[in-house]
């Protein structure tokens, strides 16, 4: 970047594009250029006024306008809307998933690479992960058990719970072990939104760690929690209240919900990509890693092609 600051858009004015707004608006090195959702314009006009911002006619209007956008619109677009960004040379932050089909995917990260474009993938609890140590602690887990779960409520409801929920945990367990698994099995149930609700998985990797997913949008009561089983003991992480347990000989940080990347891990994730493009350092989590998630969840969801659904 040649200019003091980054021109940042946002397609998407549900709750999402809402806090994206709110930390660009606010972010130093940024200059907020507009808000585009062709779904619900009033959504857009009513976010602009409340940010001190424009809402903007078309999708032409905004990429025109800036260097960066913000990809915060139902998950079924993401991969079109931010492929279409960086086919016109804009940098991306797309949140999760980083699209529905690993083709679109695999050709984001491809036109990323070529045009030296930063293309993060919106997984923040990757930060949450970091402020606590994991990624620093010197053994590799023997065992990882994730649970997330939450009561049915009418959104995200454009795809699976796999693509929804679980793809989160999927992100962080792949960058944990640094692997991919060499087998997987998956089970899923359908519910209420007449699509996949409920996915269980069981990963095995090289060297026989495994690991065991559980996500659902059916429960009565929400949990976000992730158990990780070490030679030397265990770390259990709830990510809802922000707590840790732990036996190990690690310096893990059991007050990581003080850290500022835990306590506002979107705003991190914002500030590493305004980083990433300002600086050129990497994005925290790239276009690959946000596909390699994908891939496992995509494999998830196949079960459901090869087994009778169990209605609920």
């Amino acid at each position: 970047m040649t200019s003091k600051n980054l021109r940042v858009g946002i397609t998407g004015a549900g709750v999402f594009g809402g806090y994206h707004a709110a930390k660009m608006v606010a972010h130093h090195q940024v200059d907020f250029v507009g808000i585009y959702d062709p779904e619900h314009p009033e959504r857009a006009e009513a976010l602009a006024r409340c940010c001190g911002a424009k809402a903007v006619a078309s999708r032409e209007e905004l990429i025109d306008g800036a260097d960066a956008l913000v990809v915060a619109s139902p998950a079924s677009a993401h991969g079109r809307q931010a492929l279409d960004a960086l086919v016109h040379g804009l940098h991306v932050l797309v949140e999760k998933p980083l699209a529905t089909d690993i083709e679109t995917a695999r050709e984001m990260v491809a036109v990323a690479a070529r045009d030296k474009l930063v293309l993060q993938v919106g997984h923040q609890e990757r930060f949450v992960s970091h402020a606590i140590g994991l990624f620093d602690i010197p053994e590799a887990p023997t065992r990882i058990a994730a649970k997330r779960v939450c009561q049915f409520q009418e959104r995200g409801l454009d795809v699976s719970v796999t693509l929804d929920l679980m793809v989160h945990d999927l992100e962080m367990i792949t960058a944990l072990i640094g692997l991919m698994p060499i087998s997987t099995n998956a089970t899923t149930r359908s519910g209420p939104s007449g699509g996949i609700d409920e996915t269980q998985m069981h990963l095995a990797y090289e060297g026989g760690v495994e690991v065991d997913l559980f996500a659902s949008r059916m429960a009565d009561i929400p949990a976000r929690t992730m158990e990780v089983v070490y030679p030397s003991g265990t770390v259990h992480v709830d990510f809802l209240t922000k707590t840790l347990i732990h036996d190990t000989p690690f310096d893990l940080n059991p007050q990581f919900a003080t850290d500022p990347d835990a306590a506002d891990c979107l705003g991190a994730s914002d500030n590493a990509f305004v980083k990433a493009v300002l600086t050129g350092s990497p994005a925290t989590v790239s276009g690959i890693d946000g596909a390699k998630a994908l891939a496992l969840a995509l494999e998830a969801d196949q079960s459901q092609l090869l087994a009778a659904n169990i209605a609920v």
